[in-house]
């Protein structure tokens, strides 16, 4: 708007200084200059005058870049619950539980008023069979195929043995669940018997920006078709949801019965499928961006479930110290800890140490980022990983396994035992020994910040192997105060790094 607007007033300004032009020249050409001004070249007519005027402005206008369109600050919040109301759906769910007997949650009304049934005999009471009862759940949902798709979350419908599905215009259908995704936590529903549906635009949440508005449509507390304004207050959110949390914070507000609503932005598009709530904290709601959705939808449609591609990996995130020991100047991505012998890392030729820096060219900003772009890719996919080996750079392809649902796990992390040996101590703050059957167990951490725990067992010292309580005392006499070492370390059947500051 802003440059079509300078465009114009630039076109405005071109012709008013046209027209002074033409009418000086006509005053000039009136008022004549004797035999001299026949000896100038006539005035150009004013047609040439205009073609030229138009050149100029032409190029005026080509040579100013053309900015981005804005977001709008206001825009008409009615006529947008309007336009995208109707594509949002009620869900209820039944689910049927056993009472521990009839009424009243399980309370018999008579025994309830006038004591045991039978004449207050004082006898065993006679077994009742159990009565199932109904328990009901709410939530919401958007339609996605004008057949009946309905996508929710899918912790709305689980465990479910009957869903139905309310429309705007108050129509209720029964639904199906066609595939659902525990990781993501998003389901796929299909109702029966619905044709000629009004659909939902998916837009992109990777072109969101912080700061937008946004509109949350829903069922909160059963009250259908609820409508909240609000803005992106952080995008890439992890709440400890799951492994791969990328979450949209919003403070459009988002209450039970919201989950599986659609949040749109100020254009109508759904941009973010409305999941979490922080307990005790008003204002705050997450969404599951729309492209994680997308990635899915239709895998959900032809398979019910959702299949990921594996690396085969275990990492961590790179601390400022890490980083250091590393030799960073930013720490940024995935340090590679350890590998599942024989998977799709190991065969690519990836080692412990190394750091995932990035998928694809999609660059790994962040340790979670590497399992969602990992997991964005099909079994038996190959991928460019981009990793810093000893601070240089270097790309290796990977053919994915296919991640099982137990996957993912860091195992027992019980530090591991051996024979305790008399505790050699040291200056950097812990205490070690040798271990039974090889190794230096970690006995004490007197350091207050350190990232040792007793019951590590040392495997490596910035890149060296460390076999006994000797090994380690050389390596670290070869350390030099005011750099940051690197230590590989077991702990319990995890492999990890820690960094130790050398002061």
């Amino acid at each position: 708007m802003m440059s079509v607007r300078s465009s114009q007033r630039a076109s405005s300004f071109v012709s008013r200084s046209a027209l002074a032009l033409l009418l000086a020249m006509g005053m000039l050409g009136s008022a004549g200059c004797g035999h001299e001004a026949h000896a100038t070249p006539p005035p150009p007519s004013t047609q040439a005058v205009a073609q030229q005027v138009s050149a100029e402005a032409a190029a005026a206008v080509t040579a100013a870049p053309a900015a981005p369109a804005p977001v709008p600050a206001t825009f008409d919040v009615a006529d947008l619950a309007q336009r995208v109301t109707p594509v949002v759906v009620n869900i209820t769910t039944t689910q049927k539980v056993a009472s521990g007997g009839p009424g009243f949650g399980g309370v018999d009304p008579f025994e309830f008023f006038f004591g045991p049934r039978g004449g207050g005999g004082g006898g065993e009471r006679s077994p009742r069979p159990e009565r199932p009862m109904a328990r009901t759940a709410l939530g919401t949902g958007f339609i996605i195929d004008a057949e009946g798709f309905i996508v929710t979350n899918a912790h709305v419908i689980e465990g479910a043995d009957e869903v139905k599905v309310r429309l705007a215009d108050e129509r209720e259908f029964a639904a199906d669940i066609v595939g659902r995704d525990t990781k993501l936590d998003l389901a796929l529903l299909k109702l029966r018997g619905a044709s000629g549906l009004p659909v939902a635009a998916l837009g992109s949440s990777e072109a969101l920006r912080v700061g937008e508005h946004v509109l949350a449509v829903g069922n909160p507390f059963g009250l259908g078709h609820t409508v909240t304004l609000g803005i992106v207050s952080a995008k890439a959110r992890s709440i400890g949801a799951g492994p791969y949390d990328d979450f949209i914070q919003t403070d459009a507000s988002i209450n039970p019965g919201n989950s599986g609503g659609p949040l749109f932005n100020w254009k109508g598009e759904v941009i973010g499928i409305n999941t979490a709530i922080r307990a005790g904290a008003n204002g705050i709601g997450f969404a599951t961006p729309v492209d994680a959705l997308k990635d899915i939808i239709p895998q959900l449609r032809e398979k019910g479930r959702v299949e990921r591609g594996k690396l085969g990996l275990l990492f961590q995130p790179i601390t400022a110290d890490l980083g250091k020991a590393f030799g960073m100047d930013t720490p940024k991505g995935a340090l590679v800890s350890d590998l599942e012998p024989g998977g799709a890392a190991a065969r690519a030729g990836i080692k412990p140490g190394d750091i995932v820096v990035a998928v694809n060219g999609t660059p790994i900003h962040h340790a979670e980022d590497l399992p969602r772009k990992v997991a964005r890719h099909a079994p038996g996919t190959t991928i460019k990983v981009s990793l810093l080996r000893a601070g240089k750079p270097l790309e290796v392809t990977a053919k994915l396994d296919q991640l099982s649902d137990g996957d993912g796990d860091d195992g027992d992390a019980t530090p591991t035992r051996g024979q305790k040996a008399p505790a050699a101590t040291n200056k950097f703050g812990f205490q070690f020994s040798d271990l039974s059957g090889g190794g230096v167990r970690v006995d004490r951490v007197t350091a207050a910040e350190s990232e040792l725990s007793p019951g590590d067992v040392i495997l490596e010292v910035n890149g060296a192997a460390v076999r006994d309580a000797k090994g380690l005392d050389a390596a670290l006499g070869k350390l030099k105060p005011g750099t940051v070492a690197a230590f590989k370390i077991r702990r319990g059947k995890v492999t990890r790094f820690a960094a130790l500051p050398i002061k």
